[in-house]
Protein backbone atom coordinates (compact mmCIF):
# COMPACT_ATOMS: atom_id res chain seq x y z
CA UNK A 1 0.00 0.00 0.00
CA UNK A 2 1.58 3.29 -1.30
CA UNK A 3 0.54 6.45 1.02
CA UNK A 4 -1.17 8.26 -1.43
CA UNK A 5 -4.07 5.50 -2.09
CA UNK A 6 -4.27 4.72 1.88
CA UNK A 7 -4.97 8.57 1.94
CA UNK A 8 -7.17 8.51 -0.76
CA UNK A 9 -9.01 5.65 1.07
CA UNK A 10 -9.06 7.04 4.41
CA UNK A 11 -11.05 10.33 2.61
CA UNK A 12 -13.43 8.26 0.62
CA UNK A 13 -14.04 6.41 4.17
CA UNK A 14 -14.48 9.67 5.37
CA UNK A 15 -16.92 11.02 2.85
CA UNK A 16 -18.84 7.59 2.55
CA UNK A 17 -19.70 8.25 6.67
CA UNK A 18 -20.99 11.96 6.03
CA UNK A 19 -23.59 10.56 3.42
CA UNK A 20 -24.83 7.41 4.23
CA UNK A 21 -27.39 5.10 2.42
CA UNK A 22 -30.89 5.06 4.22
CA UNK A 23 -30.07 1.28 4.99
CA UNK A 24 -26.76 2.02 6.33
CA UNK A 25 -27.89 5.48 8.49
CA UNK A 26 -31.07 2.86 10.00
CA UNK A 27 -28.17 0.23 10.91
CA UNK A 28 -26.04 2.08 12.47
CA UNK A 29 -28.54 4.12 14.96
CA UNK A 30 -29.36 0.05 16.17
CA UNK A 31 -25.13 -0.55 15.90
CA UNK A 32 -23.28 2.57 17.65
CA UNK A 33 -22.50 3.34 21.16
CA UNK A 34 -22.57 -0.69 21.79
CA UNK A 35 -26.19 -0.70 21.89
CA UNK A 36 -26.18 -4.28 20.21
CA UNK A 37 -24.78 -6.88 23.03
CA UNK A 38 -22.26 -3.99 24.53
CA UNK A 39 -20.29 -5.00 21.45
CA UNK A 40 -18.34 -1.93 19.41
CA UNK A 41 -19.08 -0.87 15.78
CA UNK A 42 -17.36 1.20 13.61
CA UNK A 43 -18.47 2.29 9.83
CA UNK A 44 -16.87 2.97 6.92
CA UNK A 45 -13.69 1.51 7.82
CA UNK A 46 -10.47 0.84 5.97
CA UNK A 47 -9.02 -2.70 6.41
CA UNK A 48 -6.51 -2.68 3.84
CA UNK A 49 -7.24 -2.14 0.54
CA UNK A 50 -10.76 -1.55 1.51
CA UNK A 51 -13.63 0.07 3.16
CA UNK A 52 -15.84 -1.97 4.76
CA UNK A 53 -19.51 -0.80 5.42
CA UNK A 54 -19.35 -1.94 9.50
CA UNK A 55 -16.97 -3.90 11.77
CA UNK A 56 -16.25 -4.56 15.39
CA UNK A 57 -12.92 -5.23 15.20
CA UNK A 58 -12.43 -6.79 18.27
CA UNK A 59 -14.97 -9.30 17.14
CA UNK A 60 -13.40 -9.77 13.88
CA UNK A 61 -17.35 -9.39 12.42
CA UNK A 62 -17.55 -7.23 9.26
CA UNK A 63 -20.91 -6.14 7.96
CA UNK A 64 -21.70 -5.33 4.60
CA UNK A 65 -25.38 -3.63 3.67
CA UNK A 66 -25.58 -3.95 -0.35
CA UNK A 67 -27.90 -1.86 -2.92
CA UNK A 68 -28.78 -2.64 -5.90
CA UNK A 69 -25.53 -2.18 -7.55
CA UNK A 70 -23.57 -4.79 -6.01
CA UNK A 71 -24.98 -7.55 -8.20
CA UNK A 72 -22.85 -6.35 -10.95
CA UNK A 73 -19.98 -6.87 -8.69
CA UNK A 74 -20.44 -10.09 -7.13
CA UNK A 75 -16.82 -11.24 -8.36
CA UNK A 76 -15.54 -8.19 -6.66
CA UNK A 77 -17.46 -9.13 -3.60
CA UNK A 78 -16.38 -12.70 -3.85
CA UNK A 79 -12.49 -11.70 -3.80
CA UNK A 80 -12.88 -8.85 -1.38
CA UNK A 81 -14.55 -10.87 0.96
CA UNK A 82 -12.18 -13.67 0.28
CA UNK A 83 -8.89 -11.52 1.15
CA UNK A 84 -10.93 -10.38 4.17
CA UNK A 85 -11.58 -13.79 5.70
CA UNK A 86 -8.17 -14.28 4.83
CA UNK A 87 -7.54 -11.56 7.29
CA UNK A 88 -9.20 -13.34 10.13
CA UNK A 89 -12.55 -11.95 9.60
CA UNK A 90 -15.89 -13.16 9.52
CA UNK A 91 -18.27 -11.61 6.52
CA UNK A 92 -21.78 -11.11 6.49
CA UNK A 93 -24.18 -9.02 3.94
CA UNK A 94 -27.69 -8.11 3.72
CA UNK A 95 -29.45 -6.50 1.24
CA UNK A 96 -30.82 -2.57 1.52
CA UNK A 97 -34.28 -4.24 1.24
CA UNK A 98 -33.98 -6.42 4.44
CA UNK A 99 -32.09 -3.45 6.71
CA UNK A 100 -34.67 -1.45 6.36
CA UNK A 101 -38.18 -4.14 5.62
CA UNK A 102 -36.61 -6.92 8.10
CA UNK A 103 -34.46 -4.94 10.70
CA UNK A 104 -35.38 -7.21 13.42
CA UNK A 105 -34.41 -10.21 11.32
CA UNK A 106 -30.77 -8.49 10.78
CA UNK A 107 -30.17 -7.45 14.09
CA UNK A 108 -30.93 -11.60 15.39
CA UNK A 109 -28.67 -12.70 12.57
CA UNK A 110 -25.67 -10.41 13.72
CA UNK A 111 -26.41 -11.26 16.90
CA UNK A 112 -26.26 -14.91 16.19
CA UNK A 113 -22.59 -13.79 14.58
CA UNK A 114 -21.18 -12.41 17.35
CA UNK A 115 -21.64 -15.45 19.13
CA UNK A 116 -20.13 -17.38 17.07
CA UNK A 117 -16.98 -14.61 16.69
CA UNK A 118 -14.28 -15.08 19.31
CA UNK A 119 -14.41 -13.35 22.41
CA UNK A 120 -11.86 -10.37 22.97
CA UNK A 121 -10.91 -11.85 26.17
CA UNK A 122 -10.92 -15.23 25.73
CA UNK A 123 -10.99 -17.72 29.46
CA UNK A 124 -7.61 -18.84 30.52
CA UNK A 125 -6.86 -21.88 29.66
CA UNK A 126 -6.62 -24.81 32.69
CA UNK A 127 -4.37 -23.77 34.98
CA UNK A 128 -3.54 -20.67 33.86
CA UNK A 129 -4.50 -17.21 35.44
CA UNK A 130 -5.36 -19.56 38.42
CA UNK A 131 -3.11 -18.61 41.68
CA UNK A 132 -2.15 -21.85 43.73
Amino acid sequence: MDEDSEKKRLRNAKAMRSNPTPAEARLWYKLRAKRLNGVKFTRQDVIGNYIVDFVARERRLIIEVDGDTHAASAEYDAKRTAWLKGEGYQVIRFANADVIGNEEGVLTLITVALSNSPSPRPSPQRGEGEEE
